[in-house]
């Protein structure tokens, strides 16, 4: 039996796809955001999936909504937003802008999983932060979980990901349950200033992206995001796994029905010619002056991908990297593509969504590689899992904050990009819908 993993804080799923990839059954997924859970529930239609704040949860209700109230749960995993300063005369974990961290803690105590994940920015390592990392950790101690220590920041880029990206991972296991070990880096970053022998070089923004066909090509694309109209070349060994071209390429995951043939997430981008010259302009590796966009390096990685401002704060992109060889931005694939993101995975269909739910989440190589070493520890031995899974309705990826709230019976969070009518999100529906059914026909 695959052991149990819950999913706090899921986003669009990057730690529940590395989880499931290194052997776990996702049993609940909850996340505020209804925009990000209709993703969610498309890319993984076994796992219930919870759009209530965590703070008006109980870890029985969490049980009872994912069906498997009475059943051990081996691991809750998640990175709670937290801002780490305390006011004065507080412990930094009473300060109200902490309250999810402590709800956190709070469902580990109901729930008495037999191990936690919890992730986090690198920077709550630093300064006043680690006061809070501290009573942080001595919580846990107090619940009775032991956290493996010294803990450690792990960076994407050594696990098989083009992309420099460094998290605070806490490992914990219940007192008496055995410990995970930190999973040691099997790749190094590639770098053309700076080559460290020993391991071997990960994959590089080339690797990830040069098989997919340009987006300023394909006309459908200014339209919708999928196209059938692709051709793929000739892929890397990265690449090939992301398109999942063998069963390797699944590892302990459920396979996905899907066409692979189809090009999706990728709608294009109107950019200007002032704007196209400049990024002409701009070395690889480098800054775009005016933009502030930082322009791939073909034999390096990508920098680290942001997922910008959410709508209570005014809905800021957060600006996507310029293509190494194209003078246009990089598209959701491309970015899903750089984070480690398989093909079938899909995104919401418009590229500010889209892009915010990359930016939000943990790569799922880095997330498959802490997962295994969690499987480890818990004595089980992944097994593939013999039936497939359909995705879910593509409808779920056109949905806007107001009718995924619909949705989901759920008050809609406030958005100023949710002030757009409906018109433009039933059109690109319609479109998928007739694109599938032109492919059924070809069947």
């Amino acid at each position: 039996m695959r052991p149990i993993g819950i999913d706090l804080f899921a986003g669009a799923g990057g730690l529940s796809l590395g989880f499931e990839q290194a052997g776990f059954d996702v049993a609940a997924a909850i996340e505020v955001d209804p925009v990000h859970c209709a993703v969610h529930e498309f890319n993984f239609p076994r796992t219930a999936t919870i759009p209530h704040p965590i703070e008006t949860l109980s870890g029985a209700d969490i049980l009872e909504s994912a069906g498997i109230a009475g059943r051990r749960v081996d691991c809750v995993f998640g990175g709670a937003p937290c801002q780490g300063f305390s006011l004065i005369g507080q412990r930094a974990l009473d300060d109200p802008r902490n309250g999810l961290v402590r709800d956190f803690v709070r469902i580990i105590a109901e729930i008495e999983p037999r191990t936690f994940v919890f992730e986090n920015v690198k920077g709550l390592t630093i300064g006043r932060h680690r006061e809070f990392l501290d009573e942080l950790i001595e919580e846990f101690s107090r619940i009775g979980y032991v956290v493996r220590e010294p803990w450690r920041v792990l960076n994407a880029g050594h696990f098989g990901t083009p992309q420099s990206r460094e998290r605070l991972i806490l490992l914990g296991a219940r007192e008496g349950d055995a410990l995970a070990d930190y999973p040691e880096p099997t790749t190094e970053i590639p770098s053309p200033q700076q080559r460290i022998v020993g391991l071997p070089e990960g994959p590089t923004c080339s690797d990830a992206l040069r098989d997919l066909p340009d987006v300023d090509g394909i006309e459908d694309l200014t339209r919708s995001d999928a196209t059938d109209a692709a051709v793929y070349g000739e892929p890397s060994e990265y690449a090939a796994q992301l398109r999942c071209l063998s069963d390797d390429a699944w590892h302990f995951g459920y396979v996905r029905e899907w066409d692979p043939s189809v090009l999706t997430s990728s709608a294009r981008t109107g950019h200007t010619e002032i704007s196209r010259r400049r990024f002409r302009e701009t070395a690889p590796g480098t800054v775009e002056p005016i933009s502030r966009f930082f322009r791939l390096s073909e034999f390096g990685v990508s920098n680290t991908l942001r997922a910008g401002t959410d709508g209570a704060r005014g809905a800021f992109t957060s600006p996507r990297p310029i293509h190494y060889l194209h003078d246009r931005c990089v598209t959701v694939r491309e970015m899903a593509r750089l984070h480690g993101f398989p093909d079938w995975f899909r995104f919401n269909a418009t590229k500010w969504h889209g892009g915010r739910q990359i930016g939000n989440s943990v790569p799922p190589p880095l997330a498959r590689a802490i997962a295994g070493e969690v499987i480890r520890a818990l004595g089980a031995t992944p097994v593939r899992p013999k039936a497939a899974t359909s995705l879910g309705d593509p409808a779920l990826l056109s949905f806007d904050l107001s009718s995924a709230a619909r949705y989901f019976g759920v008050e809609p969070p406030p958005s100023r990009r949710d002030r757009k009518s409906g018109a433009r999100k039933r059109k690109q529906i319609d479109i998928e819908r007739e694109r599938l059914g032109r492919q059924a026909a070809r069947v």
